[in-house]
């Protein structure tokens, strides 16, 4: 009796619910983000205020006055905490196989609101309770925190910032208030985290239920000079380029017209139809078919955006040269074949995953402007793009070099130590292979003048 009357109780929570966004929706109430003016209301009646770290404060203030050279970053950053969290409810469903229950596809989907002004990224992944939002978005590991800062002051790149653990706030590079609903399973309720970077964030239980099942959402309202942004293009550039290899599907939200039939008529009346169509004449057969002509009807449908698949993490021997090839070529734009590649893994110290090409012909703007050029390189970080060209990865002289790096964490200088030391090794053993082959060309042909000669001779014989 208890549960049946809960069960009432949940249900006319949700009838309600649904009354006030369909009267909101009918009054031309605005409704940004899921969340009706009534939902607001409630949410800023019952919401918890906090303060942010003071090292968070810092953290923000740096990231919203300083000058980023590439503010899409947010993107990366925002995809790449997705894609964590669904790994970790991957490995979850793994230990337990009710874990992910109704939501069972593990995915990031990538949406804007033209009118409201925002873009959401929406994540099945492990999602989180009221406590992991206060402390996962309010706190900071201190390590990391200082380690940017420190790394900032020494004029690093800002583009690296995901790899201090805080690149949840590159959002407010684009945006000047940040919305995270989340649910988690540890969790039955819902909750909206929320700040506009004044020292302060909110948390508040969801007025509107369980909308996620299980995962976060992330909502940027975007300042005025990033409505840009504002574009399914951009959005799915932005995602090709930085998060095309990431290991779950990443969708864009799109718009797209198909043509739709007129509608037909009912059987009694296409009866009737077939008599008449007897009597009409030419012209009136014409009208007909004109009017019978598709119209055009805007649908909504996810696209997804990373369907390239990272081949420097399978087994050389599960990857067929073609594959090579045509990777090669969607890194480097070259319509040529690679002269050769090297496909290897670091162990010890540092461990990682890496291919490197040579080209067939040298880079016709090879010298140009050669003092500030930076290796063609691209360095990823768990299968996320962090620079397309990174100038400490690889020496000047060897800027002709195609290919990609991939760890968990890089420590730079080790890393382009080992990096130089394998294409060294490596275009030694192709200049190795290369003379061999040419004495034993020269030793062939050599035998064969030998035989011609013997030819030769034995003719000269037989005519005497």
């Amino acid at each position: 009796m208890l549960v049946s009357t809960r069960i009432s109780v949940l249900l006319a929570g949700l009838a309600l619910h649904f009354a006030a966004f369909v009267t909101a929706q009918e009054g031309g109430e605005k409704v940004v983000d899921g969340f009706s003016e009534a939902d607001r209301s409630a949410m800023a009646d019952t919401a918890e205020k906090h303060e942010f770290q003071t090292e968070v404060n810092r953290l923000m203030d740096i990231i919203i006055n300083s000058l980023y050279t590439d503010k899409q970053v947010f993107l990366r950053e925002l995809v790449s905490n997705a894609a964590d969290a669904l790994e970790k409810a991957r490995f979850h469903s793994v230990q337990d196989d009710s874990y992910l229950g109704d939501t069972k596809d593990l995915e990031v989907k990538i949406e804007y609101d033209a009118d409201g002004k925002t873009i959401s990224i929406t994540d099945t992944g492990i999602g989180m309770s009221k406590a992991d939002l206060i402390n996962n978005l309010g706190t900071v590991a201190k390590s990391g925190t200082t380690n940017f800062l420190e790394a900032m002051a020494e004029g690093s790149d800002t583009n690296l910032i995901g790899q201090f653990g805080v690149g949840f706030y590159s959002a407010f590079l684009v945006a000047d208030k940040v919305t995270v609903t989340s649910k988690c399973n540890d969790d039955p309720t819902q909750h909206v985290w929320e700040s506009s970077a004044d020292a302060s964030f909110t948390v508040v239980p969801d007025p509107r239920g369980n909308t996620l099942g299980r995962g976060s959402r992330v909502t940027l309202h975007l300042k005025e000079d990033a409505h840009d942004y504002l574009s399914e293009d951009k959005l799915k550039d932005a995602a090709k380029k930085y998060s095309q290899f990431i290991q779950f599907p990443i969708y864009v939200k799109v718009k797209k017209e198909v043509d739709v039939e007129a509608e037909e008529d009912d059987d009694d009346d296409d009866k009737e139809d077939e008599d008449d169509v007897e009597t009409k004449d030419d012209e009136e057969k014409e009208e007909e078919e004109k009017e019978s002509k598709p119209t055009k009807k805007t649908v909504y449908e996810w696209e997804q955006v990373n369907t390239q698949k990272a081949i420097w993490l399978r087994a050389k021997e599960d990857i067929t040269e073609e594959e090579y090839t045509e990777f090669y070529k969607s890194i480097s734009k070259d319509y040529l074949d690679p002269l050769a590649y090297t496909h290897f893994n670091a162990e010890g110290e540092i461990e990682f995953k890496s291919i490197l090409y040579l080209p067939k012909k040298a880079p016709f703007d090879m010298m140009d402007n050669y003092w500030t050029k930076r290796s063609e390189v691209k360095l990823f970080v768990r299968r996320v793009l962090v620079a397309e060209k990174f100038e400490e990865l690889l020496p000047r002289y060897l800027n002709f070099v195609r290919g990609v790096v991939d760890s968990d964490d890089l420590p730079w200088n080790i890393t382009s130590k080992k990096l130089v030391r394998k294409v060294l090794e490596f275009m030694q053993e192709l200049a190795k292979e290369e003379e061999s082959g040419g004495d034993e060309d020269e030793e062939a042909d050599g035998e064969e003048e030998k035989k011609e000669e013997k030819k030769d001779k034995s003719d000269e014989d037989g005519t005497w």
